[in-house]
């Protein structure tokens, strides 16, 4: 069997669109999913290329990827698969079952990050979700296309896709749908998340500097007054005077505890 020169132009290509084409009543895919060791870096998406006939279909790959994995286990475990469309909705939901796994483990940290933030109102490391935020939209941006582009093939399968087929095919497509749109969904928790994350660091930031402007208004009037006293100039007053130390000392102290109790009262404020 020749296979189609676009399915040969897919394997130079970079990464890019989901693509699912008929090519001389032949099907030609490309297709996006994680390595088989995904450790939650964005870097980790890869691609394969699928070639699809009534008797056959072939995949091309440069690194082992997740669901291309499952779908070979499960040939070889004895799973046996009518034609070749119903192996290719077999592969989509292999797919749509790792974006889901990853998506639960996700949603475990995110769980984690968000009880740490609202419960106990403590601050959590932005580049962890900064980093599943990225991740997560690599993902979208990448897996998004997918349903759409097998939704329009749908429209106008090869002819020996029996309607059976289509039928599976068609529900593989939902079942990825909802997985993109429950990635969507736990990306703007994410975004809130980070807003949340934002608005408490500049909380603790303010009270920060509120209790830094506070020591630095109570120890004003000692830093006046002993520039004054340390001029060594003649009619320094209370010079003669036994008790002027208490007396200067007693004057700061309430000074000092007037200027914070302002700073107190305009705080409660």
């Amino acid at each position: 069997m020749s296979l189609p020169e676009a399915f040969f132009q897919s394997l130079h290509g970079p990464i890019g669109a989901t693509r699912l084409e008929s090519v001389s009543n032949t099907l030609v895919a490309v297709l996006h999913d994680v390595v088989f060791d995904f450790k939650f870096d964005a870097s980790e998406v890869a691609t394969t290329s699928l070639c699809v006939d009534q008797h056959l279909l072939v995949t091309a790959r440069s690194r082992p990827l997740r669901s291309i994995d499952r779908l070979r286990r499960a040939v070889q475990e004895g799973l046996v698969f009518r034609s070749t469309a119903e192996l290719l909705a077999q592969l989509l939901r292999d797919q749509s079952d790792v974006l889901i796994d990853i998506l639960r483990q996700s949603t475990q940290r995110v769980d984690e990050i968000e009880d740490r933030l609202l419960t106990y109102r403590r601050a959590v490391s932005r580049s962890e979700l900064g980093s599943l935020r990225r991740v997560l939209v690599r993902l979208q941006r990448l897996l998004a296309p997918e349903p759409a582009a097998l939704f329009r093939l749908l429209n106008r399968p090869p002819d020996w896709i029996t309607e059976e087929d289509l039928q599976d095919l068609r529900h593989a497509a939902e079942e990825f749908s909802a997985g993109i749109g429950d990635a969507a969904a736990l990306i703007e928790r994410v975004k809130l998340l980070q807003e949340e994350l934002v608005a408490l660091i500049t909380e603790q930031t303010s009270r920060t500097i509120f209790v830094l402007t506070i020591f630095t208004v109570l120890a004003l009037p000692v830093k006046v007054v002993a520039g004054l006293f340390g001029m060594n100039v003649g009619g320094i007053p209370l010079a003669q005077n036994g008790s002027g130390f208490f007396s200067i000392v007693g004057t700061l102290a309430a000074l000092t505890a007037l200027l914070g109790y302002l700073a107190l009262l305009k705080r409660r404020d």
